[in-house]
């Protein structure tokens, strides 16, 4: 039986529709390219909510983010060379410096003081590029999302990026409510304990947390393989977690993890266990489409490569299943332009992020959604 925490009024209900193809907000943070993907050898295009951008590094290692066509006829800036401290269009040669300030003209010693490009706020934080695509005076580094776990020496792991061929919103629902699993992962993380669990949703701020605890269960092939990475020949009960935990606009951090039943993990004590992080931020790249950046971290075995790599091939495919998924429910909304999606009780966690994102939106005088035949605003 599921337990349903103060939905958000006349929203969560399981008579009520959703929106199906999200807008998104600009002024926030999102991740734009793991840092290995950016060097100063060769720019890298990325569209971030919509916006174009090549990024690129200095001299000095300092990563940047222009936008991706130049003052003069346009030219993709993400296809031009690094020059040391200027990235250089391939089209006329035009030179920008990190500031989107032109530097140098072909054929001409006086640079028009109208030649420039956007150059968007940009922090590298936990492995990752953030960039922020809106008011610029409104970009502070504090306020980018808690992946804390993606570089503390305490946790181990690694990561890949999916091309989500959907909107963004559908892979927050995803993550936000995981009885899924017991249906769409039924060979690796699924179990009909997911659907019979109770769960609490609390919300403050621009968070959402959602957690639900399974006792006294058999583990799934995915956790009983790694209860005896730990603990070699387990084959009793677990207690198992999922406490997932949303930051606007985009991160989601699930605390996952499976314990020898009976020892304490529920009051707080999980040394008879295996717990990870599955780490998700999630940067709409169109209304259509999604750049998803996700990792498995964990707190065992920490100088095992061999782990490090089979949790990230187990779960590359189970996310896997999750694409195919997702691809098939974007194409199905596109094709049923008319029906309305409606909302359950386990759906409270995603509803609560909706209501977080429409405020969002409205603060910006954008509306929430985007026609599903359209495109995006």
């Amino acid at each position: 039986m599921s337990l349903f925490v103060s939905p958000p009024s006349d929203t969560a209900t399981p008579t009520t529709a959703a929106a199906k193809i999200f807008n998104y907000p600009r002024n926030a943070w999102y991740v734009a390219a793991w840092d290995h993907e950016v060097t100063g050898r060769q720019p890298l295009a990325r569209t971030v909510a919509g916006v174009p951008l090549a990024l690129w590094r200095n001299t000095e290692g300092r990563a940047v983010a222009l936008a991706d066509a130049c003052w003069h006829r346009l030219g993709p800036l993400s296809k031009g060379k690094i020059l040391g401290d200027e990235l250089q269009c391939p089209y006329h040669g035009m030179r920008y410096n990190s500031t989107g300030r032109c530097t140098g003209m072909p054929a001409q010693e006086t640079i028009n003081p109208s030649a420039a490009v956007p150059s968007y706020p940009l922090v590298e934080r936990y492995r990752y590029l953030w960039v922020w695509i809106g008011d610029p005076d409104l970009a502070d580094p504090n306020t980018v999302p808690d992946m804390q776990q993606m570089d503390d020496p305490a946790w181990a792991g690694d990561g890949e990026t999916i091309h989500a061929e959907c909107n963004y919103q559908l892979v927050l629902d995803n993550l936000m409510d995981l009885t899924h699993e017991e249906f769409v992962h039924s060979s690796s993380i699924g179990q009909e304990e997911l659907s019979e669990a109770e769960f609490e949703v609390t919300h403050e701020g621009d968070t959402v947390t959602v957690a639900r605890w399974m006792r006294d269960i058999d583990a799934p092939p995915f956790w009983l393989k790694n209860m005896r990475d730990k603990f070699p020949g387990y084959s009793g009960k677990v207690d198992r977690w999922q406490i997932i935990k949303y930051e606007a606009p985009g991160t989601i951090r699930i605390d996952v993890g499976v314990a020898k039943a009976g020892t304490g993990a529920p009051e707080g004590d999980r040394s008879q266990g295996v717990n990870g992080y599955v780490m998700n931020t999630i940067t709409p790249e169109s209304d259509r489409t999604a750049h998803y950046f996700w990792a498995f971290m964990r707190n065992y075995r920490l100088d095992s490569q061999t782990i490090t790599t089979q949790l990230r091939q187990a779960v590359h495919g189970v996310f896997g299943e999750d694409e195919d998924m997702l691809m098939a429910q974007q194409r199905a909304i596109d094709t049923n332009p008319d029906h309305e999606f409606y909302s359950l009780n386990i759906d409270a966690g995603g509803m609560w992020v909706r209501r977080i994102l429409e405020r969002m939106l409205a603060a910006e005088g954008r509306p929430s959604s985007v026609p599903t035949t359209g495109q995006g605003a």
